[in-house]
């Protein structure tokens, strides 16, 4: 069996499965498989797969047939251009958070990372801005995740074990990102079974409605934060009017970025009590 043969059927069954992207799929996970860059399969066709990277190659191939992820498969996902560690414990990274670091990274002093999953908004922003950032998780698989990719890509983050910023001393932080679950249970049922399925609840669902855990952290962020300081949260893609409703004084200064799509995708707030 050759790279060029085991490329082309992994791409028809992933096809078949209607796996999305199969042919770009299918190279990830031989790629994975060989334990080589993807460049390898395009500057060597004919080379032969050993029977172990068969074998592993059928079984990724099966598993994300059954639904399961690429990125819980590899073990890896890319975010803002560095490669980060992750596990079902973590939710993957997504592009749109992307958003969120590029508006966090015009802010100055001390900011915290709530609910920080695989690390990779507060780990992108210690780098970025060349400065220690404070991150928390109220799940303790989630923050070893975290700390591994603080520590493989030199990040200087302190971590803290809590639910939402419960570890976070009162007036103590400048800013306060977040990428909270949003998902109301109401939506489970209709959401896709690679999301539903694997993903952590913890990191995906809210509660009945889908705004609980932005009132609970807005309520937090007005005890943490210091006068004049800024809240900047995810949205989901229809929770702008259930978070701006939570946002009456001492919170101003309230703004939207819309991603690509033109969702509105983050919102900002300042506190100025």
């Amino acid at each position: 069996m050759t790279v060029k043969t085991a490329l082309h059927q992994g791409s028809i069954l992933l096809e078949e499965g209607n796996v999305l992207a199969p042919r770009l799929t299918a190279e990830v996970l031989l790629s994975h498989a060989l334990q080589k860059e993807r460049i390898y399969l395009f500057t060597h066709p004919e080379a032969e797969l050993g029977q172990i990277a068969w074998i592993h190659f059928g079984r990724y191939l099966h598993e994300r047939l059954k639904g399961k992820p690429t990125q819980y498969i590899t073990k890896r996902q890319e975010f803002y251009g560095r490669d980060f560690a992750v596990s079902p414990e973590v939710l993957i990274p997504r592009p749109e958070t992307e958003l969120l670091v590029e508006a966090a990274l015009r802010l100055e002093g001390r900011i915290v990372d709530v609910g920080t999953g695989s690390g990779a908004i507060a780990v992108t922003l210690s780098l970025e801005k060349q400065q220690r950032i404070l991150a928390t998780d109220i799940s303790a698989p989630a923050l070893k995740i975290a700390a591994a990719n603080a520590r493989a890509l030199g990040a200087g983050v302190d971590f803290l074990q809590g639910d939402l910023l419960s570890a976070v001393a009162s007036r103590s932080v400048d800013a306060v990102v977040s990428n909270p679950p949003y998902i109301s249970e109401s939506a489970r049922a209709g959401m896709q079974l690679e999301v539903r399925d694997f993903e952590p609840h913890l990191a995906l669902f809210a509660g009945p409605v889908g705004s609980e855990i932005y009132r609970q952290l807005i309520e937090d962020a007005a005890r943490v934060l210091k006068p004049g300081g800024h809240l900047l949260l995810e949205l989901g893609y229809d929770s702008l009017e259930a978070v701006r409703a939570l946002l009456d004084e001492p919170w101003m200064e309230i703004a939207v970025v819309n991603d690509l799509a033109g969702i509105s995708r983050v919102l900002t707030a300042r506190f100025l009590a």
